[in-house]
C-alpha cells in the first residue's frame, strides 16, 4: 500500500530535475508523468490524473512506434480515468486502442491482455451492459488463470468483477461465491489495512445486504470503512461509497435518521470529488428520495428522485437499467401522492427498458409490484393480482425464503384479498408477511407496524 501524497512529492521533485536535463520528448519524462498521474488517480484527483496521463501520452506518441506496449499502457491509463469520471464512450475508445496494440504485440496469454479485457469489461459494466461485461471479465479470468500463480491479486480482481456482474443480474449467491474467492486471495496477499481488502469486505457486505441479512452486511461495511478511513484522504470517492453502503443498510433496517446522516456525508464528498454530471452523483439523491418516501414526505422524495433522474439522463445511455429504476421510483411517489395515471406512465417507461435489455430481474419485479399497488388502488384487482404474481414469481426464484422483500409482496396481496373480501387468503398472506418480517427485520422497523395493522384489520373481518 502506497503513501500517495509522499510518492507524489518525490515524483514532483524528480520531475523538476529531469525537465532541466532531458529533452522534452524523452520517454523517461513520460514515465515520470505517468507515475504522477497514477498517484493523483489513487488519491481520487481524476482531472489532475488525466492531465499527467495525457502529458505522458504525447511523449510516447512522438518517441515510440505506434504499436509499442508502453503506448497501450498509456491508452489504458487514460481510459481508466474516463471510466471513473463517467465518460464511458471515451473510456471504451481508449481501452479498445490499448487492446488492439496488445493483441498485436503480446503473446495470447500475456497478463496485460487480461488487463485490457478487464478494463473493457468494467466500462460495459458501468454502461449497464452486463452480458458484454461478463464476456470480457471471463476472457480476462481465463488468461489470468493460465498466466498467474493461484494467489495473485489480479485473479482476485477478476473474481471480484465477475461477482459484481452477478450481483447486478440478481444472482446474489453466485456473486457471494466470487466475492469470497477474491477475499481469500486478498487476505493472503495483502496487509490487513490495504484499501483493496476494504473493497472486498464492501462487496461481501453488498451481497449480504441484497440477500436481506442486514446485520451481516453492516458488519462487513464497517470493516471496510475502518480501513478506508485510515488508508485514504478524507475526500476520496471510495469513502463516499462506504458512507452510501452503510446508509443503505440503516435505511433497510428502518433507521431513517441514521441513514440520512450517512447519505449527507456521501453527497458532501461526492460533490467535491466528481464532475457535476457524473452518474455516481445520482446515488445520494436516489437514497434521499427513498428515505423521504419512507418518511411519507412525498414532495421532498419527488424532488430528490427528479434530481437523480436529471443526472442519469445526462450521464447514461437512454436504455440503462439505472434509468428504469429511477422511473419506477418516481412512479411510486406519484402513486403515493394519489396520481395513479402519472404513476402508470413512469412504470411503463421503466418496464420499456427492463423488458428489453438485460438487467437485474429483481428490478423488474419491483416495477411489477409497484404497478400492482397502483392497480389495487384503482380497484382493478384482477390486473393488480397478475402484476403481484409476476413480481412474486421473480422474487421467490431469486431471494432467500426469509428475505424482507418477499414480505412486502405478501403484504400487498393480503391488502388486495382484504379489499376483495377473500379473508382466508388475506389471513394466509399476512401471516406469511409477519413470519418473514419478524425473522429478518429489527423489532422497531416501521414495516412491522404496518403489517400488524393490516393483520388486525383482517382479523376483525373474520
Amino acid at each position: 500500500m502506497g503513501d500517495y501524497p509522499k510518492a507524489l512529492e518525490f515524483y514532483e521533485k524528480t520531475i523538476k530535475i529531469k525537465e532541466k536535463v532531458l529533452s522534452p520528448n524523452d520517454p523517461d519524462l513520460a514515465a515520470l508523468y505517468n507515475n504522477i498521474g497514477i498517484a493523483y488517480n489513487n488519491m481520487g484527483e481524476y482531472p489532475k490524473a488525466l492531465e499527467f496521463f495525457e502529458k505522458a501520452h504525447k511523449i510516447f506518441e512522438k518517441a515510440l512506434p505506434s504499436n509499442h506496449p508502453d503506448s497501450a499502457s498509456s491508452y489504458s491509463c487514460i481510459g481508466g480515468v474516463y471510466n471513473i469520471m463517467g465518460d464511458y464512450s471515451k473510456a471504451l475508445e481508449f481501452n479498445e486502442k490499448a487492446l488492439i496494440i496488445r493483441e498485436k504485440a503480446l503473446p495470447p496469454n500475456h497478463p496485460d491482455l487480461a488487463t485490457s479485457c478487464n478494463n473493457i469489461g468494467g466500462v460495459y459494466y458501468n454502461m449497464g451492459d452486463y452480458s458484454k461485461a461478463l464476456e470480457f471479465y471471463e476472457k480476462a479470468l481465463k488468461i489470468r488463470e493460465k498466466a498467474l500463480p493461484p494467489n495473485h491479486p489480479d485473479l482476485a480482481n477478476s473474481y471480484n468483477n465477475i461477482g459484481l456482474v452477478y450481483n447486478n443480474m440478481g444472482d446474489y449467491s453466485k456473486a457471494l461465491d466470487f466475492y469470497e474467492k477474491a477475499h481469500q486471495i486478498k487476505e493472503k496477499a495483502l496487509p490487513s489495512n490495504h484499501p483493496d481488502l476494504a473493497n472486498s469486505y464492501n462487496n461481501i457486505g453488498l451481497a449480504y445486504s441484497n440477500m436481506g441479512d442486514y446485520s451481516k452486511a453492516l458488519d462487513f461495511y464497517e470493516k471496510a470503512h475502518k480501513i478506508k478511513e485510515k488508508a485514504l484522504p478524507p475526500n476520496h470517492p471510495d469513502l463516499a461509497t462506504s458512507y452510501n453502503n452503510i446508509g443503505g443498510v440503516y435505511n433497510d433496517m428502518g433507521d431513517y435518521s441514521k441513514a440520512l446522516e450517512y447519505f449527507k456525508k456521501d453527497l458532501e464528498i461526492t460533490k467535491q470529488a466528481l464532475p457535476p454530471n457524473h452518474p455516481d452523483l445520482a446515488y445520494p439523491f436516489k437514497w434521499f428520495g427513498m428515505i423521504y418516501r419512507s418518511m411519507k414526505d412525498y414532495p421532498r422524495a419527488l424532488e430528490n428522485f427528479e434530481k437523480c433522474l436529471s443526472i442519469r439522463q445526462k450521464a447514461l445511455p437512454e436504455n440503462h437499467p439505472q434509468l428504469a429504476i429511477t422511473y419506477s421510483d418516481i412512479g411510486d411517489v406519484h402513486r403515493l401522492m394519489g396520481d395513479c395515471e402519472k404513476a402508470l406512465l413512469f412504470y411503463r417507461k421503466a418496464l420499456n427498458i427492463q423488458e428489453n435489455v438485460q438487467c437485474n430481474p429483481l428490478e423488474c419485479a419491483l416495477t411489477y409490484i409497484n404497478l400492482g399497488e397502483t392497480y389495487r388502488e384503482m380497484k382493478d384487482y384482477t390486473t393488480a393480482l397478475a402484476c403481484f404474481q409476476k413480481g412474486l414469481d421473480i422474487r421467490e426464484k431469486k431471494l432467500p425464503r426469509n428475505h424482507p422483500d418477499l414480505a412486502v409482496v405478501y403484504h400487498n396481496m393480503a391488502k388486495l384479498y382484504l379489499s376483495t373480501r377473500q379473508y382466508n387468503m388475506a389471513m394466509k398472506n399476512i401471516q406469511q408477511t409477519i413470519e418473514i418480517a419478524q425473522e429478518g427485520l429489527p423489532s422497531t422497523h416501521p414495516h412491522l407496524l404496518d403489517y400488524e395493522e393490516t393483520f388486525e384489520k383482517i382479523r376483525k373481518k373474520m
